[in-house]
């Protein structure tokens, strides 16, 4: 205790070195504040890469078998992978890797390369290029998306000037992961061959194919080395206008030349025609911009958007770009008033101590110690690299209530000092040396119930490092502060309060009084107090484990993502006019500010029957709705328009799924077999359609697609020396939009298409006038000799793998009020009820999987939380008895949360958990402050335990009862939050509220009973007593 007596007697003696030196902190804190990067919640994403490989024309069922299986055996061999999941549909395949958190996303990316280049082999040989990768969470919320609309310019040209300038500049941008065009048509030249024209002729499309690519091509052609200079050689040899292609010579006929333009049209045309994207309700070209998992997402933005004008200035005059959605705005907002929330924090907590202690000087001296606490913790966050964040800010809020606590107590004793008629600096002197070991261990004790905190797995627990963190770091500050800055303050400051000897006794006084009659009311039914305590310890524990469980609050960043699904057979055409007609809709809801939304295969959409919906709801504080509700609202609305279904869901700051999903949780199962999967999973959707607390079920199987199957005579074949590969190459050069040559330009690169003439490209009769050319005799053969039409069946329009094995992605919403736990009991009730075999396993993905994990350890963390805190305070008291007394203040505490969660509708998630663990800091500084006082009175004067414990309950009441409203008004603000961001901080606040309200009106009476039964229990024989107390104690019970 001296060493404590001896820093504040310093500090009281040398009062310019204090102040100086409390200057010197706040500077540094004002100084690292601006630098704080800002953030939604603290970073704490899985490492995930996103995979792309393209192979035009090849069925879903052929990408998977021959890309997506060769490449995930190789990824399969990769350290650190917690997750692999592909989707392969026409033409294009997406793999998703996901990594262990502390898996570096550079590491990563070298070693997909690695796995890329060693499965390059086994891919198949006509694939454009290598597969790709980019480091992105496709299920991510885009960070900005800009829409670039042009009244005069053709879409080819528009999107060939977006993907040079500005998408390729924007990659560079440090943080961005990913950038999806929606709605590009890259320009491309596309020879239109007419199949009876050639018939008529005698050429194929391969023959076409060759010519083509024998006469465009961009190769090295050396230099001439002469005498006196040196000349660079070049030629005409690439072809960059359909004019010059139209001109090709590409066979004789009876000595007449036969042109390309006899046979086919050569247009100027799109790449991939079937794709569309409007901005609002102007068709354009979109860029959807995603970040890097990790990134800091304003950091992110702010470059982008400082690099946007000089990108603007290089295009046309009749481009226009502009932001439609940019999420940073939401995250600024939902800071913004995390701030209020402290301001009004602080300025309740000083309204309180102004009222108790009725005293200027001690107010500004507690208000001294939390400005400087609050101030120096942000240097502290910057030094441990955190952000702002709203954990951080919430943290800050919270500890609020804390910092004041050990000044009130510190200022509280200098003050009783001056009552007792001490002077100035004796009282300062005496009133800190005294209180000294108990501010000490007050926070100590506090610090002990975060440790658990720190040693949480996973997502939550990188998300409640830094809540943690934060928050002992203020509370140990403010320790430091408490006793060295205080003291001083006071010996400088604080008067001797006057009393009027007439003067009607003050609000304290009078509670004080209240309180002596029901405390000397408690200690005569000892028995009734135990029993009151007994209750509310297993109807605390009741409580945990029947209220609804959690796992985070659903948040409203004012952005929601929405899927389309139509049928799968669907045409271009009307998925466009449905698509339209849904975006009328949308346009016409109040509380949507902009949006946009694609038709087509681009970015993580991989088919026609599927498309993408983004949208901006206004300021929280213009609309009526939050963005769940707006969900539930425009749903019904949507339901209007036939053959299709939007699947919204609410963007979110943490996100921990990988795919790209429709609604907020996701169930994925998996089996060897994919034909019973498919039965199981229709049949699991079915049950849970009719199950009200789901809302949105799909699956992603589309079984529906369309299928034009041809068998192919193998031995028919033999007779004119054709194969199955002939065959397999004619298909691919007249249905395939194959890309047969391209041509260089400085910036990019265009390609040149080969099709069927539009007219016959839909048509299964086109292949009536198929032919091939035999090599045995050179005749035509035409296709119906050697294979013969199937009739038309279904099948999958895209195919999922997860960890190799064929699986089906199930995606849900809850309906409001239905906890996360009570939606899982559900599901493996309804898994059983349905008798789903064995050989099918399924599990849950992202935010289900991370609440399943988080929820088996939570009885564990608070535990743990009580066996850190009752360590501690062993240590410090030198007792095995004292800690069980004061850890009794809390199951009242729990009883508190729970009762108030319940009230207020909430059900108990990660939030609300973190509030339990803050109240088990809080609500035992209670028996702290009395067992402190009780033990000195009982080991220094000799006083019995009952008028000891008597005596520490009076004496201590008034900073109990400070300390405890001083937290109770911090939390305040936070149960009560408004605006942006407010449901991830109510859960918190509510249950620090409920727990001190509860356990105030318990403990004050409860706990000084525990402390003379446990005392009786275990005390009788360490010191005799006098004989008095004995006859004391025994005639009270």
């Amino acid at each position: 205790m001296n060493s404590h007596k001896g820093i504040s007697t310093w500090c009281i003696d040398h009062p310019v070195a204090t102040i100086l030196l409390t200057f010197a902190l706040v500077l540094v804190g004002v100084i690292a504040f601006p630098r704080l990067p800002i953030a939604p919640l603290p970073e704490a994403e899985f490492p995930t890469i996103q995979v792309s490989a393209q192979l035009p024309g090849a069925s879903p069922d052929t990408m998977a078998s021959s890309v997506a299986t060769p490449l995930e055996v190789q990824f399969s061999a990769i350290p650190g992978m917690t997750q692999m999941t592909s989707s392969s549909a026409l033409g294009s395949t997406l793999l998703t890797l996901q990594f262990t958190l502390d898996k570096s996303i550079d590491t990563a990316a070298q070693e997909v390369q690695a796995a890329i280049n060693t499965a390059a082999g086994k891919l198949p040989k006509d694939m454009p290029t290598l597969p790709t990768w980019k480091k992105v969470n496709p299920a991510d919320s885009p960070v900005l998306i800009l829409s670039v609309s042009s009244t005069q310019m053709p879409g080819t040209e528009l999107s060939d000037l977006v993907e040079t300038l500005l998408s390729r500049q924007i990659s560079q941008v440090d943080g961005v992961g990913q950038i999806n065009i929606t709605g590009q048509q890259r320009p491309a030249i596309r020879v239109q061959a007419s199949a009876d024209k050639l018939a008529a002729i005698g050429l194929t499309l391969a023959d076409i194919r060759l010519a083509i690519q024998q006469t465009s091509l961009n190769l090295a052609k050396g230099a001439l080395y002469g005498e006196s200079s040196i000349s660079t050689l070049s030629t005409n040899d690439q072809l960059f206008h359909p004019e010059d292609y139209s001109e090709l010579i590409v066979s004789y006929k009876d000595g007449a030349p036969v042109h390309l333009r006899d046979v086919a049209k050569v247009v100027n045309g799109a790449e991939d025609a079937y794709v569309q994207a409007w901005a609002g309700d102007r068709p354009g070209v979109n860029l959807v911009i995603f970040r890097q998992p990790g990134a800091n997402i304003v950091e992110t933005v702010d470059r982008i958007q400082a690099a946007l004008p000089g990108l603007e200035a290089m295009l046309p005059a009749s481009v226009q770009v502009k932001t439609l959605i940019d999420r940073t705005q939401t995250i600024r907002a939902s800071l913004h008033e995390v701030e209020i929330t402290l301001l009004i924090a602080i300025l309740l907590v000083v309204a309180v101590m102004a009222l108790f202690l009725r005293q200027l000087s001690a107010t500004l001296i507690v208000s001294a110690v939390l400005g400087v606490s609050l101030i120096a913790s942000f240097a502290l966050m910057y030094v441990l690299g955190f952000s702002l964040n709203n954990l951080t800010l919430v943290a800050i809020v919270v500890a609020v209530g804390f910092v004041v606590d050990d000044a009130i107590v510190v200022v509280e004793n200098i003050h009783r000092h001056l009552e007792a008629g001490d002077d100035m600096r004796e009282a300062a002197i005496k009133g800190a040396g005294e209180i000294g070991f108990t501010v000490v261990s007050i926070s100590f004790s506090l610090v002990a119930a975060f440790i658990p905190l720190l040693f949480m797995g996973g997502v939550v627990g990188r998300l409640f490092k830094e809540f943690a963190l934060t928050a002992t770091s203020t509370i140990m500050i403010s320790v430091v502060v408490s006793l060295t800055l205080a003291p001083t303050l006071a010996a400088l400051f604080m008067r001797k309060p006057v009393h009027h000897a007439n003067a009607k006794p003050g609000f304290s006084e009078r509670l004080l009084g209240w309180y002596e009659k029901g405390l000397r009311r408690a200690l005569d039914h000892q028995k009734l107090m135990i029993g009151v305590f007994g209750l509310s310890l297993a109807l605390a524990v009741a409580g945990y484990i029947f209220i609804p469980k959690g796992f985070f609050p659903v948040q409203d960043t004012g952005f929601v993502l929405g899927t389309t699904e139509a049928a799968a057979d669907i045409s271009y055409g009307d998925m466009v006019k449905k698509h339209l007609a849904m975006a009328e809709i949308v346009a016409a809801d109040p509380a949507v500010q902009a949006f946009s939304h694609s038709v087509g295969v681009s970015g993580s959409n991989q088919t026609i029957a599927n498309g993408r919906f983004w949208i901006a709801l206004k300021k929280r504080g213009d609309r009526d709705v939050s963005a769940s509700q707006f969900i539930d609202r425009i749903r019904p609305q949507l339901m209007k328009v036939p053959g299709i279904v939007l699947y919204l869901r609410a963007g979110q700051d943490i996100n921990l799924s990988s795919g790209p999903s429709r609604a907020q949780y996701q169930y994925v199962l998996k089996s060897n077999d994919g034909a019973t999967l498919a039965t199981w999973t229709q049949r699991l959707t079915e049950k849970l359609r009719s199950n009200p607390a789901f809302r949105d079920i799909s699956n992603d199987l589309q079984l529906g697609g369309s299928i034009t199957h041809i068998s192919i005579d193998r031995s028919a074949a033999a007779r004119f020396g054709l194969t199955a590969s002939d065959v397999d190459e004619a298909l691919y050069d007249a249905f395939g939009q194959r890309q047969i040559n391209e041509f260089q330009t400085q910036v990019n690169q265009y390609n040149v298409i080969l099709e069927l003439d539009t007219k016959q490209r839909g048509k299964a009769e086109s292949l009536n006038y198929f032919y091939l050319r035999s090599p045995l005799s050179g005749e035509m053969v035409p296709l119906s000799a050697l294979a013969r039409f199937d009739a038309p069946t279904i099948g999958p329009l895209s195919i999922a793998h997860d960890g190799m094995f064929p699986a089906a992605n199930m995606s849900f919403n809850l309906a409001p009020g239905v906890a996360l736990g009570d939606a899982v009991i559900q599901l493996n009730q309804a898994k059983a009820e349905i008798g789903m075999p064995t050989a099918i396993s399924g599990n849950f993905q992202g935010a289900a999987q991370a609440f399943q994990s988080s929820l088996a350890s939570q009885p564990w963390l608070i535990l743990a939380a009580l066996v850190a805190v009752y360590i501690i305070l062993g240590v410090l008291y030198e007792s095995f008895v004292h800690p069980l007394t004061i850890i009794s203040t809390l199951p009242a505490a729990g009883l508190g949360a729970v009762i108030m969660l319940w009230i207020c509708g909430q059900d108990f998630s990660i939030m609300a958990l973190i509030g339990l663990v803050l109240l088990i800091g809080i609500v035992k500084k209670n028996g702290i402050l009395m067992i402190d006082f009780a033990l000195e009175a009982q080991r220094q004067r000799g006083l019995p335990p009952q008028e000891a414990i008597f005596e520490a309950c009076i004496t201590r009441f008034r900073p109990i009862i400070m300390t405890t409203l001083a937290a109770l008004l911090g939390a305040l603000p936070l149960m009560l939050g408004y605006g942006t961001g407010a449901e991830l901080r109510q859960p918190l606040g509510i249950a620090v509220v409920g727990g001190l309200l509860v356990s105030q009106m318990l403990t004050l009476f409860t706990t000084p009973v525990i402390y003379l039964w446990l005392e009786r229990l275990f005390h009788r024989h360490s010191h005799p007593p006098a004989p008095t107390p004995a006859t004391a104690l025994a005639t009270t019970d």
